[in-house]
């Protein structure tokens, strides 16, 4: 059921939210955390097509913020919030809500969004593009315990990641983050297989990924080892190796969905590793709710390392190299 508003409260949101529960006759029970989703009028479906499959996984009440602050004098000094508010259908069992702010008060977003939470529920905010520099501080943000950004969504995407370290609040994630799951867990399982001890390691990918960035600090931070970034033709990571005394542990994905795992000793296999949407990636970050200690410290961990450079001119980092580290402080 889909009901439209215009010129309207927050409470009247609230009261359209309670009619359409009772038209289809399913009641507000079951949904597990209020998903505020703040974007602009060209990336909301995507965004919210995403939020709605995750949702299936995790019933939420999803607000879309929309800020319009309108580009004359005139439409700027204004203050109008239009709605759409749906229940059922694509929705599933939870809501959606699209809230448009118009004028002054796409500056006070916070102020609409603060009625339509749900009691006693955790809050989520999710920018997909143009996050805040300090998403704690922003007053959407500081109604959440969990706040998450994409770094890879924007046009200089290492100056982003750089901006997230230094306004990192526990709670805070990004995607870029999100996407190197599979890639962690691989490796981890990797090393407990091969039991050797990592003198250093490689990371290559395209050209200013942060997944790739992230990934290369998590294996420093973990293992303690120095490690080269290697620029590929991509796409995304393309490929990570652990160096050992007994030969290279290798994680290729060149394209496709497949990667190729190789351990000395051992022979090579395929595992499945694809490029996964971004329904999956919000569902997983719905599915923890706690500060993310192992993101917070692999994006503090910015080495005085020399930059990524072409795979077929890789060199070595001038950083004094550690004692060998073991698999097991790659868990």
């Amino acid at each position: 059921m889909n009901i439209d508003l215009t010129e309207t409260t927050s409470s009247k949101i609230n009261s359209a939210l309670i009619k359409a529960r009772r038209a289809i006759g399913s009641p507000a029970v079951g949904m597990v955390l209020t998903l505020v989703i703040v974007t602009d009028e060209g990336n909301h479906y995507d965004a919210l097509k995403a939020a709605s499959d995750a949702s299936r996984e995790h019933p939420s009440r999803i607000l879309v913020v929309i800020k319009r602050p309108g580009r004359s004098p005139r439409d700027r000094r204004s203050a109008r919030l239009d709605a759409e508010v749906r229940v059922g259908g694509e929705s599933g069992t939870g809501e959606i809500v699209l809230l448009r702010l118009h004028g002054e008060l796409a500056d006070h977003a916070h102020s609409v969004v603060l009625p339509l939470l749900l009691p006693d529920a955790p809050v989520v905010v999710w920018w997909p593009v143009d996050a805040p520099a300090t998403p704690a501080a922003d007053p959407l943000g500081a109604l959440a315990q969990r706040r998450i950004t994409d770094a890879y969504a924007v046009e200089r995407p290492m100056e982003e990641l750089e901006a997230r370290a230094a306004g990192y609040t526990p709670g805070d994630t990004d995607l870029s983050w999100t996407r190197l799951t599979p890639w962690r867990s691989m490796l981890a399982a990797a090393l407990d297989q091969a039991g050797a001890r990592v003198t250093s390691a490689v990371v290559e990918s395209e050209a200013d990924n942060p997944s790739a960035e992230l990934l290369a600090r998590w294996l420093g931070n973990r293992l303690g080892v120095p490690v080269d970034r290697v620029v590929t033709d991509g796409p995304v990571v393309t490929a990570v190796r652990l160096r050992t005394p007994d030969g290279d542990i290798n994680i290729d994905r060149p394209e496709g969905p497949l990667a190729t795992l190789t351990i000395p000793g051992q022979p090579s296999r395929h595992l499945a590793l694809k490029v996964r949407p971004t329904a999956d990636l919000i569902a997983e970050e719905l599915r923890r709710l706690d500060p993310d200690e192992m993101y917070a410290a692999s994006l503090g961990h910015a080495d005085a390392e020399e930059p990524p450079r072409r795979a077929k001119t890789t060199a070595r980092s001038t950083k004094k190299r550690p004692k060998p580290a073991s698999a097991e402080a790659a868990k």
